[in-house]
């Protein structure tokens, strides 16, 4: 058995192509990753603050975002899913593409390329699907996020930044911050200090 050290110099190359792509869904992994980690740090912090909490108002909010929170890591953990079995359909690319440019016959290394067409092709399908759970759980990120202090006419906004601790407001601007305050919590998710 003759070995042909072009064919297999030239195997490794073709093969080591779709590494570059295994690189990139790496990067993926530990970016969703921290964002899973993020979204179960907060979790935890909220559910402490709600049992500590006797503001039944409060505990309602608190109960209406862990419920966001579960399919915000619910989303995060599809993207993960994807992303592994991205990466493990270019590893079996990989695989297939050195195998087929091995095999002695030609019929032998047709039907190796095109089951390595079809495993590269799957990836591909699950990175862009991995790519869209990681767009909407970004999206519902952002949807918990209240802009309602910058919408504030400015004499409300000028007043509740006056109300820092040690300012010298005066008391008749604090009724205003709370009223302010209380109107942000009702239309969104504020978390209460």
């Amino acid at each position: 058995m003759s070995i042909d050290v072009s064919n297999i110099t030239h195997s490794i190359q073709l093969a080591v192509a779709p590494v570059f792509f295994l690189t990139g869904v790496a990067g993926m992994i530990g970016a969703v990753a921290g964002r899973l980690a993020r979204i179960i740090d907060r979790g935890r912090v909220l559910e402490d603050r709600m049992m500590a909490s006797k503001d039944e108002e409060y505990v309602q909010r608190s109960l209406l975002e862990l419920n966001f929170l579960r399919r915000r890591g619910r989303l995060a953990n599809l993207c993960i899913g994807l992303l592994t079995l991205c990466g493990a359909l270019i590893a079996l690319t990989i695989i297939l593409l050195f195998i087929g440019q091995t095999t002695k016959t030609e019929i032998d290394a047709n039907s190796w390329s095109l089951a390595a067409m079809f495993s590269f092709g799957l990836g591909v399908v699950s990175f862009v699907s991995a790519l869209c759970c990681f767009m909407v759980e970004t999206m519902m990120a952002t949807q918990l996020l209240n802009f309602h202090p910058l919408r504030q006419p400015a004499s409300v906004a000028c007043s509740a930044a006056a109300q820092v601790p040690g300012s010298t407001a005066s008391p008749a601007a604090a009724p205003q911050r709370k009223t302010a305050l209380e109107a942000a919590r009702q239309d969104g998710f504020v978390p209460q200090a």
